[in-house]
């Protein structure tokens, strides 16, 4: 299963494991008036359920928390001018806790949860550098694992190891999304160039298919697109994807669709003056399905199966713990002749080391090679036929670092063989 945590920090954040076994958030006590505590809840049996993993003192509104694979919930709170970390775990009818260690500093984000669920790993962004802290899962309590030149933010896994991070990184005012190599102390490559000014950052990545959700303004402003983790093929910007009046951010992919990028439904929040609801697309199809929410859903959150399930938790007086399901919808094909949503090219090769092995095979989409213009430069009025859009046949590339647009040679782009 492939999920996303929401970013805001609070009781409003719902946290989901890699493989979508635990969840946990912050909740209010029944009866408790404002008073915060953790609580996991179970997603893998046959009904969900929740604990309450109280303390004797409530929580205060940011505390973070974090589920990990074997049951543990990760909290982090803010005391004074550091960050206490500690595990909670279910002891009958009590709550066991399990110091991890403190980190300094008056700022630190949890990253989502690590794909092998062991482990859990933090940000502390500085004025010049960012730190990347192991702060669960190892030998000696937290650990500096990386640091990284620049401001950064986000956090998307690229692999199912948990060794490379994508990050989006702060310079001279620009933003562009980096991918981390851990095992390598944090050295960073270039993920994202749209071009030189633009804001480029990445939201969702799926390991399977290698399909990435970008934001960026390339086009003049920002913009909600798709692209192929390995595949020299432009980034695209659907249409259907920018309704207006509306937010639309994504925040879950379906996986298990390997070499099959453009056959990944993607769950989308759509906010707008009546509220949140749900909103589900694939890139072949073209088509943003709009469904409401189940009352009570913590906006935002949710997952996907391998057969494209969608399950959306909620929370209301009655029930403090429900999965609604929506079933994907089919998309109706789109017919021949009618214009397909905006192409800007960006370079979005996996900067994995040339030694090591690529955790999966990443798939380049079969279409027309790009024609014309000065590659790295956004064309807001290019469209492309429906019978041009690629076809999602895979060939697999050979591994090499992303080259900046600016230096990439204007003809003979063939897809690596």
């Amino acid at each position: 299963m492939t999920a996303c945590a929401v970013e805001t920090a609070g009781p409003t954040e719902f946290t989901v494991t890699a493989d979508g076994a635990y969840a946990a958030r912050l909740a209010l006590g029944e009866g408790t008036g404002d008073a915060w505590f953790p609580e996991r809840w179970t997603l893998d049996g046959p009904e969900p359920y929740a604990v309450p993993l109280p303390l004797d003192q409530p929580e205060e509104p940011d505390t973070r928390v974090l589920p990990l694979a074997d049951g543990r919930v990760l909290v982090c709170r803010r005391v004074a001018d550091r960050h206490d970390l500690s595990l909670l775990y279910p002891t009958g009818p009590g709550t066991g806790q399990l110091p991890v260690g403190s980190v300094p500093g008056p700022g630190l984000t949890l990253l989502p949860p690590s794909p092998d669920g062991r482990r859990a790993y933090a940000l502390s962004a500085g004025a010049r550098s960012t730190t990347v802290w192991l702060v669960a899962g190892g030998a000696f309590g937290p650990e500096r694992v990386a640091e990284v030149p620049g401001r950064c933010a986000g956090g998307v896994w690229l692999d199912r190891t948990g060794r490379i991070l994508a990050l989006d990184r702060e310079t001279d005012g620009v933003v562009k999304a980096v991918a981390v190599d851990l095992a390598r102390g944090g050295e960073a490559t270039p993920l994202l160039q749209i071009t030189e000014e633009s804001n480029d950052r990445l939201l969702l990545a799926d390991p399977d298919s290698g399909l990435l959700l970008i934001r960026s303004d390339a086009p003049g402003h920002d913009r909600l697109g798709w692209g192929v983790l390995g595949s020299r093929r432009p980034v695209r910007f659907p249409e259907c994807l920018r309704p207006a009046d509306r937010a639309v951010t994504p925040f879950a992919v379906q996986p298990g669709q390997v070499l099959m990028p453009e056959s990944c439904a993607v769950a989308l929040r759509i906010d707008g003056p009546a509220g949140s609801w749900v909103g589900v697309w694939r890139p072949a199809g073209r088509r943003l399905h709009e469904w409401p929410a189940p009352r009570g859903w913590l906006a935002g959150a949710g997952l996907w199966t391998r057969e494209g399930v969608l399950r959306l938790p909620y929370a209301t007086d009655t029930v403090r713990c429900g999965v609604a399901s929506l079933h994907a919808p089919a998309d109706v094909p789109v017919p021949t002749g009618v214009p397909a949503p905006m192409d800007v090219p960006v370079p979005v090769d996996l900067p994995l080391p040339a030694d090591v092995q690529a955790p999966v095979d990443v798939p380049v989409p079969v279409g027309r090679p790009h024609q014309g213009g000065v590659l790295g430069t956004a064309h807001p009025d290019r469209t492309e036929s429906a019978d041009r859009e690629p076809s999602g046949a895979p060939r697999t590339p050979a591994l090499c670092r992303p080259v900046p647009l600016q230096q990439a040679p204007l003809t003979g782009r063939g897809a690596p063989g």
